[in-house]
């Protein structure tokens, strides 16, 4: 199963993290006063448990990380290599529209974020990088590719006019 294989490397990657810094599961646990319980991060290294993008960026910010190195380096190649995952454009009217399907409500919520963080309010289109196409398929457990499919056949990516 795709989304399992893509938990599994994401869990390694995680792994490679904490064992660079020298730290067991349960140094962990003790360092982080108990926020970060042992079971919890190895579920989320052996690919047992999904991480949520928000869970994501809390554990970057504990291994004193940036977020993109905790995805696995296969994906940060293929979008370096001009991937079919290394940008879209999302349509923020769609995105916004009362009849999304509330699954994609993260989605909404992603682009809104990243507007506040760019500063970028023109309300139309919104293109997200392959960086954060990966982040945001983490809350899926899917690949980047599949995600943008899903999206595509939601009719949220942005078609340019030709």
């Amino acid at each position: 199963m795709v989304t399992n294989e893509y938990q599994k490397r994401l869990g390694a990657r995680l792994r490679a993290i904490r064992q660079q810094q020298g730290l067991t599961l349960q140094q962990v646990e003790e360092m982080s006063e108990g926020r970060w319980k042992a079971v919890v991060v190895g579920s989320y290294e052996r690919g047992d448990r999904a991480v949520s993008v928000a869970k994501l960026a809390e554990l970057s910010e504990f291994y004193n990380v940036p977020v993109s190195e905790l995805l696995p380096k296969e994906e940060l190649s293929a979008a370096a290599n001009g991937g079919s995952s290394a940008k879209v454009m999302l349509d923020l009217r769609r995105l916004a529209s009362d009849g999304l399907d509330p699954d994609l409500k993260p989605v909404s919520r992603f682009a809104h974020t990243i507007q506040m963080q760019r500063g970028d309010y023109n309300g139309n289109v919104l293109t997200i990088r392959g960086e954060d196409l990966r982040a945001l398929s983490v809350i899926y457990g899917t690949e980047p590719d599949e995600l943008v499919g899903r999206l595509e056949d939601e009719g949220l990516l942005h078609q340019p006019r030709p």
